[in-house]
């Protein structure tokens, strides 16, 4: 079995920092590293709901995704200039929403929308599991800020596993991640629940043995994951 091109052990995670207040004028911001994955994550509030939530005494959380023209080696077009959001964007921003909506009692925010922004700056692999993992620490500020914080129910953080030459391992970076034999990634919550998983195999199916052994891996880092979010919120 080959070693990672990393170094990294298979059950070890890239180095994750969460700096807050970058977007000053955001109800609450955290731009989080994860590696050589850097996202910016904004939380906006609104005194409005969606036309299809109108008095009916709850609010909603959404979240829009997008990545810079420099984000990746080479510069990719402003999906703005194509006038419409490519797939990949919209099944990401998608997913952010549902796992973010997963932690919130919607109905103690009252009549308000919170709109979550996630724009990577440097991508390296793990753009939506950083993006999620970012998101709630600037949403967990937005909801102190208008003493809402009861609402949350649950921490959340997201990571990637998969199946490489060097086996199971933990948080794919992109070198890691363009080749895998199976890509997941696993939005857990801090008591073990699950949001949502999504699992890929890429050429041939991998047993539930590898599936067991990839969500083992996956606890273990957003467990760390939880503590840098724990740590950056209690420095407030």
């Amino acid at each position: 079995m080959s070693q990672r091109p990393s170094g990294r052990a298979a059950d070890e995670g890239r180095p994750v920092s969460i700096e807050l207040g970058t977007a000053r004028h955001a109800e609450g911001s955290a731009l989080i590293r994860v590696g050589g994955t850097e996202v910016l994550c904004t939380a906006s509030i609104e005194n409005r709901v969606p036309p299809f939530l109108r008095n009916k005494g709850q609010g909603w959380i959404t979240a829009e995704y997008g990545m810079l023209p420099r984000a990746t080696h080479i510069r990719g077009n402003r999906e703005a200039t194509k006038g419409k959001q490519s797939g990949r964007t919209q099944e990401i921003q998608r997913l952010i929403g549902r796992s973010l909506r997963a932690c919130v009692n919607l109905r103690k925010l009252g009549e308000k929308t919170i709109t979550l922004d996630c724009d990577v700056l440097n991508a390296d692999g793990g753009t939506r599991c950083a993006s999620i993992t970012g998101a709630w620490v600037a949403l967990a500020i937005a909801l102190r800020k208008i003493n809402a914080g009861s609402a949350l129910t649950s921490q959340i953080a997201a990571v990637s596993c998969g199946l490489t030459k060097a086996g199971a391992v933990l948080d794919l970076d992109y070198i890691e991640d363009s080749n895998a034999q199976a890509d997941s990634n696993f939005v857990l919550t801090s008591t073990g629940g699950i949001v949502e998983i999504q699992g890929t195999a890429e050429e041939a199916p991998f047993e539930e043995s590898e599936f067991l052994e990839l969500l083992r891996l996956a606890k273990l880092g957003t467990a760390n994951l939880f503590e840098a979010q724990n740590r950056i919120l209690e420095s407030l």
